[in-house]
């Protein structure tokens, strides 16, 4: 199991585009994620799941993963958002 705590600072915060974003970026993976703000969990490859976050501008989330592509899985998720949701052609053809 892997944990990362990160700031989200997109404008948008985890909303709208970035939310299916991150949502279309988690889905690649076979392993369990979840992703956690003030003690909420919510499943991240649930796009309604991670709405009800309501993950804002400046808000700390908590990303954890559990099997086999974990690892793959979490550097992932810190690349996306640490670029604020732009995706590298790379990741994005080998999702298809």
């Amino acid at each position: 199991m892997k944990e990362l705590t990160l700031v989200i600072n997109h404008p948008a915060g985890l909303h709208a585009r970035p939310a299916a974003v991150f949502v279309e970026t988690v889905n690649q993976f076979s392993c369990d994620i979840e992703v956690s703000k003030l003690g909420k969990t919510v499943n991240a490859k649930s796009l309604l799941g991670v709405l009800t976050l309501e993950v804002h501008q400046g808000s700390e989330i908590k990303v954890t993963t559990d099997g086999e592509d974990e690892e793959e899985a979490i550097a992932q998720i810190k690349t996306l958002i640490e670029s604020d949701f732009k995706r590298s052609e790379n990741a994005s053809q080998e999702g298809k």
